[in-house]
């Protein structure tokens, strides 16, 4: 790709023309704005015509400028590195989807999205596994009762799968529970890729505003509840990724 081009961030209902300030990807930081079709609008910001790699320093200026729309307006995300050739092309693509951007945006009227990660505290996690699962302490009793041996890795083995099994348990017991009492709150929930041992649940929930402050309320009782054994991660007031993550098709237009 080459020349210029206008990178798309979102979508959002608006016939005007607003300037949102100099958060533009790329090293230049190009203004973010507006181009309109009837009463939705790309947000916008020039760009040199490129593939952006998947990396730190592209997607914090794609999220954040988001964010900033965000902060006045419901917003539909657009998938990142999505680039149009020019003003005209972005009001063509408007035009062509005005019904489903029409839609989405109506849907997603006074919603939000929300975050929630809980982590097992690794120290208390596994004394409360050795506490409470008979099978492990019987077997690290028995091993600590064995002479050295051979088969000294065969004892390790076995007792690293039990306590991996119950580690899981503890994990889905937990998620379960902290999921009943969010999950009636939400009007979509979705589970995320979890990475890290001590992760229980990485999860996004889609709320009605009217909603957030008895979701927060419970949020804080699990967060009490769960204090001695589990870190909670909350974040609030994200664009809804999770839930709408608009693919457009850039060419032939």
């Amino acid at each position: 790709m080459q020349g210029e081009g206008k990178y798309i961030y979102c979508i959002i209902k608006s016939s005007d023309l607003i300037d949102f300030g100099p958060l533009g990807i790329g090293e230049r930081r190009d203004r973010v704005y507006t181009i309109s079709y009837r009463n939705i609008s790309a947000v916008v910001s020039d760009t040199l015509k490129k593939k952006y790699p998947v990396a730190r320093e592209n997607l914090i200026p794609h999220t954040f400028a988001i964010e900033e729309v965000m902060k006045t307006h419901t917003v539909l995300p657009v998938r990142f590195s999505t680039i149009a050739e020019d003003e005209d092309k972005v009001k063509n693509i408007l035009g062509r989807e005005y019904d489903r951007f029409t839609d989405l945006l109506k849907d997603m009227e006074g919603k939000k999205e929300l975050g929630l990660r809980a982590f097992f505290k690794e120290d208390v996690i596994y004394k409360d596994i050795l506490a409470n699962y008979e099978e492990i302490r019987v077997k690290k009793e028995k091993l600590a009762n064995q002479p050295p041996s051979s088969n000294m890795h065969l004892w390790l083995l076995e007792i690293g799968r039990v306590v991996e099994t119950a580690l899981t348990k503890e994990k889905d017991k937990c998620r379960a529970d902290i999921l009943s009492v969010l999950e009636p709150l939400a009007l979509k929930t979705r589970i995320c890729n979890s990475y890290g041992e001590m992760v229980i649940m990485n999860s996004a929930f889609l709320v009605d505003k009217k909603m957030e402050p008895e979701f927060d309320r419970k949020v804080g009782e699990i967060t009490v509840k769960y204090d001695d054994k589990i870190k909670f991660k909350y974040v609030g007031t994200v664009p809804p990724f999770n839930f709408v993550n608009v693919a457009i098709n850039t060419g032939d237009l």
